[in-house]
């Protein structure tokens, strides 16, 4: 969205100086340099640099040969720093604790991946690939929004998800971008599906696994969150065992502490978009100002619930002080 604004802007800017070059040369009515100066500061500054030299328009006015050009590299330090914040890769690391971790589990290590939105990490995902084989994971997994309803890439979320199989086995649920894509175009992402669980990659919504005979790992659908669905799930499993629960959207801890839930691994809310110093994370997906959970570690009585602020964009198209995050969670008996 931010490229195709910055495209249009610039080219309204240039054809703009272009139109008032020519009035100049008729001594027609002319466009107000107000206006002029304007389009440049609200990110047209390429457009009506170029403009200038390329129709010799407004060079020896100093208002545009300074103004203009000091605009101009103001907006390009501004979409380095953007870049940076939207696309240098954080990883948290948390360590968790319970009785009912053993032997066999201690030291364990997950790596979630949450909301990566087809984001951009390099080709073929390779920064993020990269960050994820430094963390040298037993399992990664995906808890929602790997592809954007509004910019869908299945191919560049197919390609992550192989790449990731490669390094440790990968448990994927959805999240509400994928229900969304099921009402607006169910064929593409229902063939999305199975092109995942053709590569391997274990597909767990509203479905329990016991992995390797150590915990069990319960899968929660989007659609599920509020309903009996996770009481379904979990009503027959022993009380002794370590149980995990993936849910894309943190709002329901309720529901996740009542079904006895040990460990739930959540996202969805971007950390808040822009985390205010002192404040915390600005905005949630639906537009709550200031939510309470937005990152990090919360603890519900005997549930622990880690939420990862995620890698990708949608509605609002940038971070600020809000880096992507990948998180590590290491088991600790």
């Amino acid at each position: 969205m931010l490229i195709i604004y910055f495209i249009i802007i610039n080219l309204i800017a240039f054809i703009l100086y272009g139109i008032d070059k020519k009035k100049a040369i008729k001594d027609r009515f002319r466009i107000p340099e107000r206006v002029l100066i304007f389009v440049a500061i609200i990110g047209g500054a390429l457009g009506a640099f170029l403009g200038m030299h390329i129709f010799h328009h407004k060079t020896k006015k100093k208002k545009f040969s300074i103004t203009v050009p000091v605009v101009l590299v103001i907006w390009i330090l501004l979409v380095i720093w953007g870049f940076y914040q939207n696309h240098h890769i954080v990883i948290t690391e948390y360590t968790y604790q319970n009785e009912k971790i053993g032997d066999d589990l201690n030291g364990y290590t997950i790596v979630q991946v949450s909301d990566l939105h087809n984001q951009y990490f390099g080709f073929d995902e390779s920064r993020l690939i990269d960050e994820i084989r430094k963390c040298n994971p037993d399992i990664i997994v995906v808890t929602g929004d790997v592809v954007d309803s509004s910019h869908t890439n299945y191919k560049r979320a197919l390609s992550f998800m192989k790449q990731a199989k490669e390094i440790a086995p990968v448990y994927y649920i959805t999240g509400n971008h994928e229900k969304w894509l099921e009402e607006k175009k169910p064929d593409k992402i229902n063939a999305f599906y199975e092109d995942i669980i053709n590569e391997g990659i274990n597909f767990i919504d509203n479905e329990t696994a016991y992995i390797d005979d150590k915990y069990y790992l319960i899968g929660l659908s989007d659609d599920e969150l509020g309903s009996g669905k996770l009481e379904e799930l979990s009503k027959n499993l022993p009380k002794d065992k370590f149980k995990i629960l993936l849910a894309h959207e943190p709002a329901y801890y309720d529901n996740y502490v009542a079904c006895d839930m040990d460990l739930v691994i959540t996202g969805h809310v971007h950390g808040g978009q822009f985390i205010v110093p002192g404040k915390g994370g600005f905005v949630s997906p639906e537009f709550e100002f200031f939510p309470e959970l937005y990152e990090g570690v919360h603890t519900y009585k005997d549930t622990t619930m880690i939420i990862s602020r995620g890698l990708g964009n949608s509605v609002i198209p940038l971070r600020v002080n809000n880096y992507p995050e990948l998180v590590v969670i290491k088991l600790a008996k």
